[in-house]
């Protein structure tokens, strides 16, 4: 049975992010041309910010996949999601974003804000079956290639 911050999706477990993951979510993300490529600083830095959390899905004792977000006041923002290109459609992006949605929720989080590559249209059409809705747009937010961002909500009630 899965532990608190912890549950299990077509066997992959999800667990609390842990510093010694940085070199595999900077691989994780390499290998995802569509998510936030950060440096292995970017997110030393991130998980030392208030407010941080973030979770990691596991397959046979390896890092598969990584959401991290973070908190301020009673707003909370998905800031990079990924999975290995062999992990996907398992169901391990919906078990990391529930995982960080429910602890949100817990920490008080009434709403919760990400963006999206505009090209992105299966990342775009996921959240939207977690919930989440478009509310804007930003021309020019991401570089190489540069492209406009979809602004997504979603509101935590319960």
């Amino acid at each position: 049975m899965a532990g608190e911050g912890e549950a299990v999706s077509q066997r992959a477990r999800i667990r609390a992010f842990r510093p010694e993951d940085i070199p595999e979510l900077v691989s994780i993300a390499e290998e995802s041309f569509q998510a936030a490529s950060w440096s292995r600083e970017s997110y030393e830095e991130l998980c030392k910010s208030e407010g941080f959390l973030g979770f990691v899905s596991e397959r046979a004792g390896r890092v598969s996949g990584f959401v991290v977000g973070r908190q301020a006041a009673d707003e909370g923002e998905i800031l990079n999601v990924a999975v290995r290109r062999e992990n996907r459609r398992k169901g391990e992006g919906q078990a990391l974003l529930s995982a960080v949605l429910e602890q949100l929720h817990r920490r008080g989080v009434k709403r919760v804000y990400l963006e999206v590559r505009e090209s992105n249209e299966n990342a775009v059409a996921f959240y939207q079956e977690q919930g989440f809705a478009k509310t804007g747009r930003r021309p020019g937010y991401y570089r190489e290639p540069e492209e406009a961002a979809v602004l997504m909500e979603k509101k935590l009630t319960g």
